[in-house]
């Protein structure tokens, strides 16, 4: 291989390495805190960026053919990992290794072929065959980052495009030192280049922070929603009756004992015979009778009125912001649907229903409670009167 006078730039390397091991730890950081696979693949390519600025710092300064073969190999595989880490994605896994392992397989025709054409051309078109694949690499990883939202996200993808054609001119601009300037300009350059490959890289690091605040401000954001979504369901459940899927005798109490002020109807409302049901057909037939009561009542309310359970076969309507006529009148149209009642395998099964109304105006929801249960046992021994007439 034909070696170049140039001397190795001793700064060039330095800058090389140790930005390595600062964006390696960097994102080494990042997939530790968040355990995305992203950050974790680059972390491992700036390791063996590492390695590689290594044995790239002992090609030059020794210009022995032996050393392309390792510098070429973990440069390579830093483009390897940086495929891998556009095709997972910023996400907790690898969608597919298959590319990954045909990449690996090629690793030794790659490496022969590098050291081919630096063997007649020269370690210069080494350095411009490198640009071209990581400007490609990079502008890869940019296009596969698409779905990605958030500030974070926009200048980490930037930076990759940055990158992209920051790499892609500078093989340009080596083809044409490479034809045209002597050997000093061309160090010359690779001293700068290094420069303003560092700053680019630090804004990609920095970005890479970004993403990752962003990313744990969705999931506390998400958590937050779901914690609420838990909050809501623990206390329906808790406030339902099992059986109807009214609201139970607890909320019941707590809407009592609360000081706020209602208007509208109260309704109380009683099954008549029910413990002869129960006696004459069972339990099962007595929940089901209840099970479908409590479907009817949810059916025959608005979205702002309120059913309850209070206790056996006794239930509790607030009809809010209503009158005690339109209240009577649901409550009459309800006394037929269940006067039509069927239970399976025993077919039609009269269900009586007494009720009473009573008006909240401005007073306690017990007070007009007592008094709608007042009005429903009254309703209760005049139909029990009218049956015995009969």
């Amino acid at each position: 291989m034909p070696t170049s006078p140039l001397l190795p730039d001793l700064t060039v390397f330095v800058i090389q390495d140790l930005s390595a091991l600062l964006f390696g730890l960097v994102f080494l950081f990042l997939y530790r805190q968040s355990e995305v696979v992203y950050f974790g693949l680059w972390s491992i390519a700036w390791l063996l960026r590492f390695l590689a600025a290594l044995f790239g710092y002992e090609l030059r300064r020794t210009g022995a053919a032996g050393w392309l073969a390792p510098y070429a190999t973990f440069e390579f595989a830093f483009v390897i990992v940086l495929i891998s880490a556009a095709r997972a994605g910023f996400a907790s896994g690898i969608k597919d290794w298959r590319t990954v392992l045909r990449l690996i397989a090629i690793l030794p025709m790659f490496v022969a072929l590098v050291w081919g054409i630096s063997h007649y051309a020269g370690l210069q078109a080494y350095d411009i065959s490198d640009a071209v694949v990581l400007a490609t690499v990079y502008f890869y990883n940019f296009v596969q980052l698409q779905k990605q939202h958030g500030i974070g996200s926009r200048v980490f993808r930037f930076s990759l495009l940055m990158l992209a054609g920051a790499f892609f001119f500078h093989a340009l601009l080596l083809v044409y030192i490479y034809r045209t300037g002597p050997p000093m300009v061309w160090a010359r350059y690779v001293h700068n280049e290094a420069y303003y490959d560092f700053a680019l890289h630090c804004v990609l690091a920095f970005a890479a922070m970004g993403m990752w605040s962003e990313s744990q401000i969705e999931r506390v954001r998400e958590l937050g929603l779901e914690l609420d979504k838990l909050r809501r369901d623990v206390t329906q459940s808790r406030d339902l009756d099992r059986l109807t899927g009214l609201l139970n005798q607890a909320a019941l109490a707590l809407r009592i004992e609360s000081s706020r002020l209602l208007d509208g109807v109260v309704v109380v409302c009683d099954m008549d015979n029910f413990k002869e049901v129960n006696d004459c057909y069972g339990h099962l037939v007595g929940d089901e009778i209840l099970r479908h009561i409590g479907n009817l009542l949810r059916a025959s309310i608005r979205k702002e009125d309120e059913a309850y359970r209070w206790g056996g076969d006794e239930f509790v309507i607030l009809f809010h912001n209503q009158c005690a006529d339109v209240a009577e009148k649901r409550m009459q149209d309800l006394d037929l649907r269940l006067r039509d009642f069927r239970v399976r395998g025993l077919g039609v099964l009269p269900i009586g229903f007494s009720w009473g109304t009573a008006e909240l105006a401005d007073r306690s929801l017990r007070d007009a409670l007592d008094e709608a249960d007042h009005n429903m046992y009254a309703r209760k021994r005049l139909r029990g009167v009218e049956r015995a007439g009969r």
